[in-house]
């Protein structure tokens, strides 16, 4: 089942009288279950193209099809409707909200789910947990550091156990080591829970452990490379408890 499929996709912005082809005709299908990567330099595309597939931002022409749904007619309401119940973001800048702790960032989808207090708290607690943050569930944002945060930011993501994630450059403000442990808990939701996870990058660790390799270039797919599973989960597996 494809939970992503795109259509023929377009995105021109008008800059000054000039236009601007940011996705050139882009024809993708992503299968549920998914670990993929859209690679490619700055000015490429990426996070247009993330953004229009999580409803961010509206295409100029072309379809777009997420979990059943095509969207690319859907009103602003269909839209953040939608990715409440089915899509969960992880962003670069982190966007976690300053005022509310790592368990309340956490709980904060689920509370506009509707999900019931005592549900929520418990998952929240589990998936921060999951994440190595078990003993960090009352800090605030400033009193984490970036990895911490990006963390928090994934269990927000994950905590509702919506059906995609997309992640714009989460490693990018991150050093090797927390960015590698980062990736590796996301590899374990995408296996355990079966969540599509679909990132743009320019990282090359990123790019390695990805099972699918999309790149772009000038708003154009021009490569699509399906690689063979990952063969190191018990290696992977080790790290995480180590981590966490």
């Amino acid at each position: 089942m494809n939970i992503i499929s795109l259509q023929n996709l377009t995105k021109n912005y008008d800059s000054d009288d000039i236009v601007v082809h940011a996705i050139r005709g882009i024809d993708l299908n992503v299968k549920q279950g998914e670990f993929t990567a859209i690679a490619g330099p700055s000015g490429s595309g990426k996070t247009t193209l993330l953004n229009l597939i999580g409803g961010l931002d509206s295409p100029t022409s072309g379809t777009i099809a997420v979990a059943g749904e095509t969207i690319d007619a859907f009103s602003p309401k269909e839209l953040s409707d939608l990715r409440l119940r089915k899509i969960g973001f992880i962003f670069q800048a982190y966007n976690l909200i300053p005022v509310l702790s790592a368990l309340e960032n956490v709980e904060y989808v689920a509370l506009l789910q509707g999900i019931e207090k005592a549900e929520r708290t418990e998952r929240a607690v589990q998936i921060l947990k999951d994440v190595g943050l078990g003993d960090m569930l009352h800090r605030l944002p400033n009193e984490l550091s970036g990895g911490q945060q990006q963390r928090v930011a994934v269990a927000r993501a994950i905590v509702t156990e919506p059906e995609l994630i997309l992640a714009d450059e989460p490693t990018a403000n991150l050093d090797q080591a927390t960015g590698a442990s980062l990736l590796d808990i996301m590899h374990d939701m995408n296996r355990s829970k079966k969540i599509t996870f679909l990132f743009s990058t320019h990282d090359p660790m990123v790019m390695e452990r990805a099972e699918r390799l999309v790149n772009l270039r000038d708003g154009k797919i021009v490569s699509d490379k399906q690689k063979r599973k990952t063969k190191s989960q018990p290696k992977k597996s080790t790290r995480k408890r180590t981590s966490s």
